[in-house]
């Protein structure tokens, strides 16, 4: 009964370990995870389409303006002779703007700046996203590692307390080397629990990040970047989506001042109407008309002034985001050497201090070092050994913050297994307005209703 017993735990160890191993995640399938699952991203998507409808609100400007009007009245005099009249009409009027010295046309290119400098934010909100994402995997990475080691220190402490107590029964030590052994087991106890805590911590953080609890993360090495620091720099000013989105500001600043600009000069349109009455008669003009502004308060002038100081305003602000991004990859660069520099000294640290451990431990068995000298050699070499997960996590994290430095840490660069937004899909449906029946308009509708807007 017993040994079937035993062989029955020894199954289901097996059966966890290979469950383990099936649902091990690894940091490409949790990116992609956070990917699919962010809040923030969807939100941004969201507003990239509004964006798009500044797009074909524009162009709706340059288009013929059409609209229908009944109207009834019931007229009654008194004097001389009391009469009613009654009249009825029904009307179909239009307007097109002819000519206005390209503010339309300016408008229109101007919001299409708009539409790609949202794209840009849209990549920089995904790099933050999947930032995020690499940051609370190696914490949760970390953690485990934490809580294995500390449970290690607890149960190598407490070898060592046991072996003081009974060294301490045949008088080889004495009661001080016993309590310095029970002090440290429970120093050991504190971390662990602490240790726990920081593991619970840290899954709730990587469940915000990623969309689910983590299901045994899998160990994740830097990722790769060649290069010097000069070219990295070089590749971000020219990729990042900061730099970028700033400039399509900048285009679309100057565009509104040119915009600005044309409005205080005449346009040219064709208006005309066609209607009939309650008796049948029907009616219709149509003409051009020429006008433009000639006293406003000086409102035109200041809207210019006001576009002017927006367009330096765009211009500056390039400047700056140029200079952060730049700094962003020194900093990002450091980090990754030193990070690279500490995991290859904790390699070595942790070498050194496994065999001056071992000699210590050895040597306290044969009454040539104390209690306290064993355990400082275990706090030196548990000390070494949380410097090298910490180094191996700030790497990674280093390395993909440098990515992300440049502008590459995105879905379509890392190859993720997600089915990539593409945000020209609903801008190519809006930018020339579709009419409701029409089968770009059902087109729209069918994208709105899957995106959950209907």
């Amino acid at each position: 009964m017993f040994k079937r017993k035993g062989l029955a735990a020894v199954a289901a160890v097996i059966a966890l370990a290979s469950a383990s191993v099936v649902q091990a995640q690894s940091l490409s399938e949790a990116l992609a995870s956070a990917y699919n699952n962010s809040g923030l991203l969807e939100q941004n998507r969201a507003l990239l389409r509004a964006a798009d409808e500044g797009v074909a609100q524009s162009v709706a400007d340059t288009l013929p303006i059409i609209n229908w009007s009944l109207s009834a009245n019931r007229t009654r005099t008194t004097s001389p002779v009391a009469t009613t009249t009654n009249a009825a009409n029904a009307r179909i009027s239009g307007s097109l703007t002819l000519y206005d010295f390209g503010a339309s046309d300016l408008a229109v290119e101007a919001q299409k700046e708009v539409v790609l400098s949202t794209r840009q934010s849209l990549r920089g909100v995904e790099q933050d996203v999947l930032l995020r994402a690499v940051r609370a995997y190696t914490n949760v990475l970390s953690a485990q590692e934490f809580v294995q080691l500390r449970e290690n220190n607890v149960r190598l402490i407490t070898q060592e307390f046991r072996a003081a107590q009974d060294r301490f029964e045949v008088g080889e030590v004495t009661r001080t080397d016993v309590s310095l052994a029970e002090a440290r087991l429970a120093s050991a106890r504190s971390l662990l629990a602490a240790a726990q805590g920081d593991l619970a911590v840290a899954s709730a953080e990587f469940n915000a990040a990623i969309g689910q609890m983590p299901t045994n993360p899998r160990n994740v090495g830097a990722a790769p970047v060649s290069g010097t620091l000069g070219e990295a720099q070089a590749f971000a000013v020219r990729n990042h989506p900061a730099i970028r989105e700033a400039q399509h500001s900048v285009a679309a600043a100057e565009l509104n001042v040119r915009r600005a600009s044309a409005s205080a000069r005449p346009s040219v349109s064709l208006d005309g109407f066609v209607g009939v009455d309650q008796d049948g008669n029907e009616s219709g003009q149509i003409g051009i008309n020429i006008g433009g502004p000639i006293y406003t308060g000086g409102l035109l002038a200041s809207q210019v002034r006001q576009f002017g100081a927006n367009r330096d305003a765009a211009r500056s602000g390039l400047l700056l985001v140029t200079q952060s991004v730049q700094q962003q990859v020194a900093n990002a660069w450091a980090q990754l050497q030193v990070a690279r520099a500490v995991r290859q000294a904790s390699d070595q640290q942790i070498s050194a201090a496994q065999v001056a451990f071992d000699g210590v431990r050895e040597e306290a068995q044969l009454g040539a070092r104390t209690t306290l000298d064993v355990l400082n050699a275990e706090q030196e070499l548990l000390d070494a050994r949380v410097g090298l997960i910490a180094a191996q996590a700030d790497e990674v994290v280093a390395s993909y913050s440098l990515l992300a430095a440049m502008g590459l840490l995105t879905a379509d660069h890392l190859d993720l297994a997600v089915q990539q937004y593409d945000p020209t899909e609903y801008y190519n449906l809006v930018k020339s307005p579709p009419l409701p029946l029409s089968e770009q308009g059902r087109a729209l509708d069918r994208v709105l209703e899957a995106i959950g807007q209907n």
